[in-house]
């Protein structure tokens, strides 16, 4: 529990206590959320952030939640809590069109994993969020006329980034306190970073990918994106478990939560490369190192590491991630080249110029590469770097017409993410602060792999840091 003056964010917690008081049933959340959904659609900009949903769909389960709310029957702490999937995700009755406009001709009939596991606990899926296309991109910038480009609650004229985009201005923006993401470049932690909210990039494998698109399958992780640390403990532990419809997850140890909560952070020892470290923005660097002093004044200790070979990490991810991704969407690329946005040709165009040696020789970089963690590891708990170098960048007029294909902002956005993602070690953003254009700044805390329990424990000590939370200039506040 972490009371604070002045604007906070509704969680999970708010939301049981309005439930358990009966100040509110989720049936009247649903009306309230329904009503916000056509409200943020006719606002000028749209906000973008949901790009599917059915009012009878969320009323079900909402009417559902309210009745075992009065049996005292409830399923789980996420009984009655609104929550929206990336596009990504197959989500009854919605189409599954992954950010384009020529998949997911017909409605669903099965869920994800994740899906499941939500309805399952009892949640309120209020619709599928918006994405960059395809995954492909860092900015969320999606121009076609299914997604539109979401806007950032904190400032409208700029960017969610991506590729989870709609996920995080959702939960920027009130519209839930929980939504799911996936990452296989930072696509869960970049918009968590650019909107100001908590963003869990869980360990390769730790979370089901069944029922997702298999664009990268090497390098995509599941994780939540929330407005508290606290509420993403809660979503990760019901969400972390072995799936048999998902292989590479089938041999994971049980997840924990052990230590979270410790009255300090004595015996951690926090491992910083400054070099590395260093390559960002000025106010990010600045937002970022006195976050990490304040870690210190909790009894972590600082201890300077080296991260090697970090240019051939970023270059062989780049090569594994779209080498699988051109792989797998090699039909879409010969039948629906011309209905994919510009950003995506390119991207997928670039991958056609990888060769299977670059592919092997990629994966030899990922061997050696989690040789050089598992000894790091063996003397820190944990890595510390930046979350993203820079702010949200700006939407131009154009972005809304032709999209948006900044490479060099690309490479830079993913500067801090890629090294999580090649080499699956879990990772998660917690903003710390703004820039003086009043954008979130975040820091981003990494961890052996299997070990989101210490990201958690020093990420509750790290929301600590920020002295003050600032409302986004786009809020909807569900509970009012």
């Amino acid at each position: 529990d972490s009371a604070r003056n002045g604007f906070s964010f509704k969680g999970i917690k708010d939301y049981l206590e309005c439930y358990r008081s009966g100040k509110l049933t989720p049936t009247q959340v649903a009306k309230n959320i329904i009503a916000m959904l056509e409200d943020c659609d006719k606002s000028t900009p749209p906000l973008r952030a949901i790009v599917q949903w059915d009012q009878e769909q969320i009323m079900l389960m909402a009417e559902a939640s309210t009745t075992r709310y009065k049996n005292k029957c409830t399923l789980s702490c996420l009984d009655g809590i609104p929550v929206c999937l990336k596009e990504e995700f197959k989500v009854v009755p919605y189409h599954h069109r992954v950010g384009t406009v020529y998949l997911g001709t017909q409605p669903e009939t099965e869920d994800a994993t994740v899906a499941k596991k939500l309805r399952e606990a009892g949640a309120i899926i209020i619709g599928v969020s918006n994405m960059h296309e395809l995954g492909t991109g860092a900015t969320g910038c999606n121009p076609n006329r299914y997604h539109k480009i979401p806007r950032n609650p904190y400032n409208p004229n700029h960017f969610t980034g991506g590729s989870s985009s709609g996920s995080a201005a959702a939960v920027a923006a009130g519209l839930c306190p929980v939504a799911i993401g996936t990452d296989g470049g930072g696509s869960v932690r970049i918009p968590s970073s650019f909107c100001g909210v908590v963003g869990l990039k869980g360990t390769f494998g730790r979370i089901s990918c069944h029922g997702c698109l298999p664009l990268s399958y090497s390098t995509v992780s599941v994780g939540p994106i929330c407005t508290s640390v606290a509420d993403a403990a809660i979503v990760y532990s019901i969400l972390a478990e072995p799936d048999l419809l998902y292989p590479y997850g089938l041999k994971q140890p049980k997840a924990t939560l052990s230590d979270m909560c410790a009255p300090d952070l004595k015996g951690l020892k926090l491992g910083v490369d400054w070099t590395f470290f260093k390559a960002c923005d000025a106010e990010v660097l600045s937002a970022c190192e006195k976050a990490v002093k304040h870690l210190q004044s909790l009894g972590a200790s600082v201890v300077e590491v080296s991260l090697p070979e970090m240019e051939e990490v970023r270059v062989a991810h780049v090569i594994c991630i779209l080498s699988e991704m051109r792989d797998f969407l090699q039909p879409d690329f010969n039948k629906h080249f011309h209905e994919m946005n510009l950003e995506t040709r390119a991207s997928l165009a670039l991958a056609c110029q990888f060769t299977a040696l670059d592919y092997i020789k990629a994966n030899r970089q990922r061997t050696r590469s989690m040789r050089f963690l598992q000894e790091i590891f063996s003397t820190v708990n944990c890595i510390l770097t930046p979350a993203v170098p820079c702010t949200a960048p700006r939407i131009h007029e154009s972005d809304l017409l032709t999209g948006n294909s900044d490479m060099s902002f690309t490479v830079r956005s993913m500067r801090f993410m890629q090294l999580g993602n090649f080499t699956g070690i879990p990772g998660l953003v917690v903003p710390i602060g703004y820039s003086t254009a009043g954008l979130p700044i975040s820091l981003q805390v990494m961890a052996k792999w299997w070990d989101e329990a210490v990201l958690l424990r020093i990420g509750l000590k790290l929301e600590q840091f920020r002295d003050q939370t600032k409302k986004p200039s786009i809020y909807y506040d569900i509970l009012a």
